[in-house]
């Protein structure tokens, strides 16, 4: 490394940035060169400083050799790197701690998402809003395997969360980086920024953007997802509907359990009906009522002064 690319990176580090691009990579080799010209075209038409973030999703091709190569040509990129495949969630909650800039944009790595639309999420950033979702109103995806499962999981997020999104799964997203640095990401949960940051009081927008066919590679996800979303929907639910009063959450599952194990009981004794088995299982459900109650409890204690958030182990480049 030269003294003028040493003063050039210092510089970089100096100035304010304006953008950070995050891209979770996973068996993209294909892809990289022509997905690293169309961002930093992208970039540099916006005339704002700002740095690309690479997250190297633990890749078994030559992934991180292309992305390697890049980080020294150019000092505007980075690269993360796992060590194994952790899935896309882990991938952009790396990118996110790591992101410098004032706004952060998300993406994948397989050229399906159009770095141009860059300019006009930026747009609506300036506009006031907080978080401007992508939305791939002419997807260019597999009807029954891509399709269907996703405006079918799109309706049920936006009934549950109360987010009016069109089109969770888009990564191409832009936020405010105060906004982003708050949600704290894990499981599948990347495809649910937008309920989640909602609880930071975000004002959320969506634009119709570009969306490719792939050309490279093969996909990553498929239909077989499907079961992995349904059981994220209930932690969502729970975090956006009682994150701040855990003990109304499992009260009310104790409050029904104790209705019906003290009906049963008193049917038992009074009436007589069922016997000692009757009787059992009602006293079941008074002593699940406890377990919910004491849970509720559990849970008040930990939102109060709890803050532990477990990490990933990464090689940063």
């Amino acid at each position: 490394m030269d003294l003028m690319e040493t003063q050039f990176r210092t510089d970089q580090r100096k100035r304010k940035l304006g953008i950070s691009m995050v891209v979770p990579i996973y068996n993209e080799e294909e892809s990289i060169p022509r997905l690293y010209t169309s961002i930093r075209s992208a970039c540099e038409r916006t005339e704002q400083h700002y740095e690309i973030i690479f997250i190297d999703d633990g890749s078994r091709d030559e992934s991180f050799s292309k992305l390697e190569a890049l980080h020294r040509e150019d000092p505007h990129v980075k690269v993360i790197r796992f060590r194994k495949n952790y899935g896309q969630t882990a991938a952009m909650a790396a990118g996110f701690r790591a992101a410098r800039g004032d706004i952060v944009v998300s993406m994948d790595g397989d050229l399906q998402n159009d770095p141009a639309d860059l300019p006009r999420l930026l747009a609506k950033i300036d506009e006031g809003y907080d978080v401007v979702c992508g939305w791939r109103k002419a997807r260019k995806d597999k009807l029954i395997s891509r399709k269907i499962p996703s405006w079918i999981a799109n309706w049920i997020i936006g009934k549950i969360t109360q987010v009016p999104i069109h089109d969770n799964g888009c990564s191409l997203k832009a936020y405010r980086k105060k906004i982003i640095k708050q949600v704290s990401l894990y499981s599948e949960l990347h495809r649910f920024i937008p309920a989640m940051a909602s609880l930071a009081g975000a004002r959320i927008t969506e634009i119709v953007v570009t969306h490719h066919a792939r050309q490279f590679g093969v996909s990553k996800y498929g239909i077989s997802r499907a079961w992995k979303v349904l059981s994220d929907l209930f932690l969502i639910k729970l975090l956006t509907g009682f994150v701040t009063r855990p003990s109304l959450w499992f009260g009310l599952g104790a409050l029904c359990a104790l209705l019906v194990g003290v009906g049963g009981m008193l049917g038992g004794m009074i009436v007589g009906v069922g016997g000692i088995t009757f009787l059992t299982v009602a006293f079941l459900f008074c002593s699940l009522a406890g377990h919910l109650l004491v849970m509720g409890i559990l849970g008040e204690v930990i939102v109060e002064t709890g803050n532990y958030r477990p990490s990933k182990m990464i090689v940063v480049q």
